[in-house]
């Protein structure tokens, strides 16, 4: 648990600190567990719009912590311990989903999953004891997953020509549903209870998306050409997932693209996540939490100012550097971002105490972040081939998960040094490291492999 001794928080006295990280303790678990997940998702036009309407699941559920609480008093942790579970199974079983995919097509699976994701938040409104919670946020786990990963998998088969983009698109899909229903969600809550709010959404979603996946389909073999002249290179070969994997089980399992991937996605997913779920106490430490920033002519609180943009610039980032990478290829476009992640976020370190550069700083972490879910998905289907492309990225997206569980260290690390500083300096240094292996290893091991 996260406390700094009285001597290294300044003024604040003693009882007041303890109060401060008593609740930022206690509501810790929601905060890391929604910055892992907040910005996933669907693709354009309808491959997209059923990914829309799960992304309550995701961005929705802070909204009935407390009604639950007050109800009945498990406490928030426990409560939040059904987060995490839906964040595990959200991610560790998309893997075994995608070949599901690959195999039965993206209709049945994710007609099934919207289904699923409506008896979760069903079993959520009659859930009178912790099992029955967990229970609906592990099916709503798998139904989110089967969605998003269907999605993904999806784009990335009919769109070879502009794979970033497409990719980008959909994992900004997610955030932009939620913004359609979090104020009704939360007006219905107020009005009528949480419960009906469970009910009700969690029907109408399902419903949706079940509607949607029967407009869905895969390419059949040959109706989407590969690019005679691409401006990315992309291979002319479909692996299984099999032999994906192969090379993980010799002694140079550090020579194979995917291993590579995979260590660059949870480092950088580790060092955005380690610095974008501290944004709250670091504002609070520094006391620039409440002081009033202006931008454009509008005014918020710096804190306020902060969380507001990172929606929307961590949503226009994925279809942005995954366009930027369709044209200029992906390891350049991986150095860039993840260059400019590790920057800002030693700049934020050093300049948080000024509440204008607070806001804009963590704006850049928030938008050099996100574009791991675009460039990601593109570079692992330029490499391994389309018609496995949803088992494929499943596996190398189980680096999330990876990275959620890594998170938490950075709380250890702050009470254990007494300060943000190591946190924050580790995560640029993760960032700024992944920014060069995407040159100097990545490119060439690719250059290699579909030589």
């Amino acid at each position: 648990m996260f406390r700094p001794p009285c001597k290294k928080v300044g003024k604040w006295h003693c009882g007041r600190r303890r109060l401060f990280f008593a609740r930022l303790n206690a509501g810790k678990a929601h905060r890391t567990a929604q910055t892992i997940t907040g910005w996933d998702g669907g693709e354009g036009d309808d491959k997209h719009i059923g990914s829309d309407f799960v992304a309550n699941l995701q961005y929705g559920w802070t909204l009935f912590v407390n009604p639950i609480d007050q109800k009945y008093h498990w406490g928030r942790a426990a409560i939040q311990v059904a987060f995490t579970i839906f964040v595990l199974t959200e991610t560790w079983l998309v893997p075994i989903e995608g070949y599901l995919i690959d195999k039965f097509g993206p209709r049945i699976m994710i007609s099934g999953s919207g289904v699923l994701v409506a008896i979760a938040w069903v079993i959520n409104s009659v859930a009178d004891s912790l099992f029955l919670l967990y229970l609906g946020a592990a099916i709503g786990g798998i139904g989110a997953g089967v969605i998003y990963g269907g999605s993904v998998g999806n784009a990335l088969k009919w769109f070879p020509d502009r794979r970033g983009l497409a990719a980008g698109l959909t994992a900004a899909g997610f955030g932009a549903g939620s913004a359609l229903t979090v104020i009704p969600i939360a007006n219905m809550i107020q009005s009528s209870g949480y419960e009906t709010a469970f009910l009700w959404f969690g029907l109408g979603q399902g419903i949706v998306v079940v509607l949607v996946a029967l407009l869905l389909r895969a390419p059949q073999p040959g109706e989407v050409l590969a690019p005679a002249a691409p401006a990315v290179q992309q291979t002319r070969r479909d692996y299984t997932p099999s032999e994906v994997l192969a090379p993980l089980a010799t002694w140079e399992f550090y020579k194979s693209p995917f291993f590579i991937m995979y260590l660059m996605f949870v480092m950088v997913g580790t060092g955005g996540l380690m610095a974008t779920a501290q944004l709250a106490p670091i504002a609070k430490d520094f006391k620039i939490d409440v002081v009033p920033v202006s931008i454009l002519g509008l005014t918020l609180p710096a804190l306020q100012f902060a969380l507001s943009i990172d929606r929307v610039l961590n949503g226009v980032t994925r279809p942005f550097f995954g366009w930027v990478s369709d044209h200029i290829g992906r390891e350049n476009t991986m150095f860039i971002a993840f260059m400019l992640e590790g920057i800002g976020i030693y700049a934020l370190l050093h300049f948080a105490t000024d509440p204008l550069l607070f806001v804009i700083l963590s704006g850049l972490v928030f938008f050099a972040w996100g574009e791991i879910y675009s460039l990601f998905p593109a570079t692992c289907t330029d490499i391994y081939g389309r018609k496995f492309a949803t088992t494929n990225y499943g596996m190398l997206y189980t680096a999330k998960g990876t990275a959620a569980l890594l998170v938490p260290l950075g709380n250890v690390l702050a009470s254990w040094t007494g300060s943000w500083t190591a946190v924050f300096v580790i995560a640029a240094i993760l960032n700024i490291v992944a920014a060069v292996m995407a040159l100097l290893v990545l490119r060439p091991m690719r250059q290699r492999a579909m030589a």
